[in-house]
This record gives structure tokens, C-alpha cells and sequence, in this order.
């Protein structure tokens, strides 16, 4: 069952074609430069996308129609957060689709140096076919840059803060956050045990 589990998620990686071609979408990243000015998203997520706080995503080198379907998500009430619950409906779609575009031209900065854990690895490289937890790497990449698939943007999650993607599994454990196609992170976080949800955070954020 492992060897089908293992070929099936390498097939799955053969098939995914990576996002960085598209990965500005729609939007301009000059005009996105200029208009972030004008903006509060430097606030949390820094002048470049690089967060300037621990509980904010980075954003510089994420998908720009990954952020823009997050921000709609906050306008539509089917993502929660006290912040963004303000921000959200403050920002109009051309500034969002441009700043947006500015954030994914950007690298981001270097991983918060996770300590290496052997469990937290097999995991994101090999999932767990027992538990049906499926490999991140087979959706995120290898390098956690995210990919494109069936027309769904799989997000960068490599060099996140650790402590953001702490919080996130936990909220799709939880259900306190339900916005991934098919409810797929849902099934997923709440196959993990509370006591694997820090390593894996803390091995992505290191890639």
C-alpha cells in the first residue's frame, strides 16, 4: 500500500506544472508597487511582502491569484480573522490584483533556520498512506513554492513563518478555517496529531 501510496503522489508531481510563469496573474507589479503605498498591507506583511509580524503570512513570492482569492475569501466572510475581517473590505480589486502582483515578484527572505526533524520530513516528502495524509510536497513542490493545478493555485509555503503555519493547522484542524478546495486541508490537518503540527511547521518554514 506504501509503494501505491508513493507512486500515486509521484505521479501526482509529475502532472502538477509549476506556478512561477504565472505567478504575477493578472496583475502590473510596477503599478502594485506604487499603489501599496496607498495601502495598509505593508502594515503586517512589510514594504516587499516579507510580514513584519510573526502571526502575518509572508506574501513576497506567493501566487498573486493565491492572495487575491485569500482577500476575497476575508470580503465574503468565508475566511475569519480580526484583522483582515477590517482590512478585507477596504481594498478594491485593481489595487489588490497589482499589489498582489508586486508581492509574488518579490523573494522571499530565508527560512527561519527550523531544526531539521526526521518524522516532520518523512512527512511533508512521503505523507503518512496509513492515515491518508498525503504527501505536501505532492501539492506544494519539493521546495514548498507551490504549484498549479487544475486551475488551482496550490500556495508557497516554504519559508513561511513557522508560527503562521502553526496556526493554520491548527485552524484547519479545527475547522476554524475552511476555504481550501474540497475541504482537502481540513481532512488532512485533522488526520495530524497536535503533537506533529509544530515539526512539519517548523521543517516547511525552513525549506
Amino acid at each position: 500500500m506504501r509503494l501505491l501510496f508513493a507512486a500515486g503522489a509521484c505521479l501526482l508531481l509529475a502532472s502538477l506544472q509549476t506556478a512561477e510563469a504565472g505567478s504575477l496573474g493578472r496583475g502590473d507589479p510596477v503599478a502594485g508597487k506604487l499603489k501599496l503605498q496607498s495601502e495598509v498591507c505593508r502594515e503586517c506583511h512589510g514594504e516587499d511582502g516579507n510580514s513584519i509580524s510573526a502571526f502575518a503570512p509572508n506574501l513576497a513570492g506567493q501566487h498573486a491569484e493565491y492572495i487575491v482569492k485569500q482577500v476575497h475569501n476575508f470580503q465574503a466572510g468565508q475566511r475569519e480573522n480580526p484583522t483582515m475581517d477590517m482590512m478585507a473590505p477596504t481594498i478594491d480589486d485593481s489595487a489588490l490584483i497589482d499589489v498582489a502582483a508586486f508581492f509574488a515578484s518579490n523573494e522571499p527572505v530565508a527560512g527561519e533556520g527550523a531544526a531539521f526533524n526526521a518524522a516532520a520530513k518523512e512527512l511533508f516528502t512521503n505523507g503518512d498512506a496509513d492515515r491518508g495524509i498525503p504527501a505536501c510536497a505532492g501539492c506544494h513542490g519539493a521546495d514548498g513554492k507551490g504549484m498549479v493545478a487544475g486551475g488551482v493555485v496550490y500556495p508557497l509555503i516554504g519559508k513561511q513563518r513557522w508560527s503562521y503555519l502553526r496556526s493554520q493547522l491548527r485552524d484547519w484542524k479545527l475547522g476554524e478555517r475552511a476555504n481550501s478546495p474540497d475541504g482537502i486541508m481540513n481532512k488532512i490537518a485533522g488526520a495530524l496529531t497536535d503533537a506533529e503540527i509544530e515539526p512539519l511547521a517548523r521543517y516547511i518554514a525552513g525549506l
